[in-house]
């Protein structure tokens, strides 16, 4: 999927356009691999706001196609469409810093989940056991999981 945009798309959007440097909506959505119904719902929650002409066809001009791929590329840095949009609205940078740290926040606690269980699947791969289950480590995890104590050491019973 091509999320990118520069000059060169922004001048080929232009060439071959007779009348207006705009385009449809399935020209725009297909520049970057969308379906229609995204463009849609993006212009329905206030990202987008391409002009109209008769019989109230979406027009997209350069600007509209740039805000396509800047909605893209917060996307991909996982912000999410109201953040998008709060992001667009809003003129202060203090602003839009708190934005991106709240972003931020949560990126490192999904990383940190993600690196967790990793090590689960890592510990799991590198078992001797035929059924992790039967793995003391394992077992202990699930303990400390659900708040049980871990088991008492054998007595030596002589």
């Amino acid at each position: 999927m091509r999320v990118g945009f520069d000059m060169e798309d922004s001048v080929r959007l232009n060439v071959g356009m007779k009348s207006s440097p705009t385009i449809g909506i399935g020209e725009a959505a297909a520049r970057f691999g969308l379906a229609t119904h995204v463009l849609r719902h993006w212009e329905s929650v206030g990202l987008l706001t391409p002009a109209r002409v008769a019989g109230g066809r979406r027009r997209y001009g350069p600007d509209d196609i740039f805000r396509v791929a800047v909605i893209l590329r917060a996307k991909e840095a996982g912000l999410g469409l109201d953040d998008i949009r709060e992001m667009i609205a809003t003129r202060a940078a203090p602003e839009r810093r708190e934005i991106l740290r709240r972003r931020q926040a949560e990126l490192r606690r999904r990383i940190e989940r993600a690196r967790a269980a990793l090590e689960v699947i890592e510990c799991a791969l590198g078992c001797d056991h035929d059924d992790v289950t039967g793995c003391a480590h394992f077992r202990q995890a699930v303990r400390e999981r659900v708040g049980l104590p871990a088991p008492a050491p054998p007595t030596d019973a002589r």
